[in-house]
This record gives C-alpha cells, structure tokens and sequence, in this order.
C-alpha cells in the first residue's frame, strides 16, 4: 500500500477478461441510453424554462430570444446525464463499460509520454518495458473489444517486437507489472 492515499485506492489497473458480444450489447445500450436521455431532457427542460421564463412570440418576429434558455436546457441535461453514468458506473451491468473507459483513460495518460517510454525502453529500462507491454497488449485487447482491425496488425507487431527485445534481454516482465505510478516517474 502507498502512504499518502485513500485507502482502498489501487493504483494497479490489471487487465481483465471482458466478453466481447456482451459487452458490445452493454455499450450500445449505454450509448442508446444516454444519447435518448439527453435529447429528451433537452427538450424537456429547455421547453419548461422557456414556458416559466420565456419572452412572448412576437408575430412575424424571426427570433424569439430564447436561445440562451434552450442551450440552458441541454447543459442541466448534460449534467443529469453524466450524473446517471457517474452512478451508475459501480453497477455489476457497467462493469465491462467502466473498465474499457478506464483502460481507455490510462492509454491515454501513457500515450501522452509514449515517446519518451519508447526512449527509455531502447535502452533497457524496465519499468518503460512493462509501461509499453502494458500499453499495447491494453490497445490489442481494446481493438478487439471495438472491431477495431485496421490497427490490429501493427499492435500486434509491437507486441512481438517488445517480446523480443525482453527475451533478447533474458527478462520476465509481464503486463500484470504495470502500475500507474510508474508513469509519474517519467518526465
């Protein structure tokens, strides 16, 4: 455990075995869901702002002035929607969802000094080895998830080009390794 944190904060994302079909039927009810949601509370509140605070039609007048309470409508829909996912995000029908968006929000982290890793793993350094290992055998797994096969190919040439180069190295370093805090430590 890491003095300093919550407890019950793991800082550890270990890759996980996800279902493909049910997932893909999770996502797009998630997608459905709130797309539908949105849309509906938009109107719904933009309708009930303009009815309580709305100015009068003018006939023959072009604008009605109401656009500032419409696009409130669609931000209060916003946030209730994205209060509903925040809530919902803990449920047991989330948890392939959830997990697939974290993996998505750390690839994103590690991308971002993907090019210093890739620095620091030509030369060795292990932690950069097990970031990049973690990396790619993460965007395969999440290509697979999407049907994402355009890419496919070059992750997978990745894959063996990094496995090569740790066994070239008489190393045993696997994705399980990888830890967040392994990330902050590049600069």
């Amino acid at each position: 455990m890491v003095l300093n944190e919550p407890l019950g904060v793991n800082r550890a994302m270990k890759m996980q075995d996800v279902e493909k079909t049910g997932y893909r039927k999770r996502i797009n009810i998630v997608i459905i869901a709130f797309v539908a949601s949105l849309s509906i509370l938009s109107l719904l509140f933009g309708t009930l702002l303009i009815a309580m605070f709305g100015a009068e039609v003018v006939e023959g007048a072009e604008s009605t002035g109401n656009f500032h309470l419409n696009l409130m409508g669609v931000v209060l829909a916003v946030v209730l929607c994205v209060s509903a996912l925040i809530n919902l995000k803990t449920k047991p029908f989330m948890a392939d969802v959830y997990y697939v968006w974290r993996l998505k929000q750390l690839q994103n982290k590690i991308y971002r000094k993907l090019k210093k890793v890739k620095q620091l793993a030509e030369y060795g350094d292990i932690n950069a080895l097990i970031i990049l290992l973690f990396y790619f055998k993460s965007l395969k797994q999440v290509y697979l998830l999407d049907n994402n096969t355009i890419t496919l190919t070059s992750t997978e040439n990745e894959i063996e080009k990094l496995q090569q180069q740790i066994s070239s190295n008489n190393l045993l370093l696997s994705e399980d390794q990888f830890d967040e805090q392994m990330l902050t430590k590049i600069k």
